[in-house]
């Protein structure tokens, strides 16, 4: 078996669980490689941002988590069982589940298009500094909504527990194969999360950045700077996260045990 680390090298306790996986592997034969693509599987060593990015990383490898931050809701093996986990992994005793993920682009004013890397959490528009955010959220060509806000976020259902959690969204069963869309501080009687198909397009168009405020769309919590006239579009992405899961727990279960 191959490994791919991912590590949060900002964190000592990261870097100090990385130096025993290090010895877990050598101990276990396991082979550690230099990049994802040399590798049966990507471990992620950090909390859920450093998860988060080892998805991106992991083209679609199968992905395990070591906790190494605090809720922990995408890593779901603790530092005092890495050996265990790897036994697991050498033996075959896991399951995958499949998270959706998001793609986009933005469309500037002058016609330049700019990609937006594949997002497992949510893909946003938010504002950074003083004043708001005006713009139009269009869903398969129909216009929805001209909001004014500080933002608005798209969520995946394993996005659900994040940013959108904190702007009032809903929580959602991570295998569902919906997109939540979830306004940040709207100045609008329209203020709900509204759910959608999987296969909805949503565009999103900046018509006026108020007080001149500064806006991004944030890919995970990945800025990328927007100004008035961009076009943000975001649908389904044909990728997939494949989170390794070592022992059954329910939704719900979960849920209780990290929100407690």
């Amino acid at each position: 078996m191959q490994l791919f680390i991912n590590t949060d090298e900002n964190k000592k306790l990261a870097i100090d669980t990385k130096e025993s996986l290090l010895k877990t592997c050598t101990k276990l034969g396991i082979d550690i490689v230099e990049t994802p693509l040399e590798a049966d599987i990507v471990c992620s060593v950090g909390g859920d941002g450093t998860f988060l990015a080892s998805s991106r990383l992991s083209s679609g490898r199968p992905t395990i988590g070591i906790n190494c931050g605090t809720l922990g809701y995408l890593t779901d093996v603790n530092p005092e069982d890495i050996e265990k986990a790897m036994k697991d992994l050498i033996n075959g005793n896991y399951y995958i589940e499949e998270r959706m993920m998001l793609k986009g682009e933005i469309i500037r004013k002058n016609g330049e298009t700019i990609h937006i890397p594949d997002a497992l959490n949510d893909i946003a528009v938010s504002k950074n500094t003083f004043g708001v955010v005006r713009f139009d959220t269009i869903i398969d060509d129909v216009l929805i909504n001209s909001y004014t806000a500080d933002g608005i976020i798209l969520c995946t259902p394993t996005g659900s527990t994040a940013y959108n959690l904190s702007c009032g969204g809903p929580i959602v069963d991570p295998t569902a194969k919906i997109i939540t869309l979830t306004p940040i501080a709207p100045h609008t009687v329209l203020n709900r999360s509204i759910v959608l198909s999987e296969n909805s397009l949503i565009t999103i168009k900046i018509t006026e950045l108020r007080n001149q405020t500064t806006s991004y769309v944030l890919y995970d919590g990945k800025p990328i700077e927007i100004t008035t006239g961009d076009i943000v579009n975001i649908m389904k992405s044909e990728q997939v996260t494949k989170i390794i899961k070592l022992k059954s727990q329910s939704f719900i279960e979960n849920i209780r045990k990290k929100i407690n």
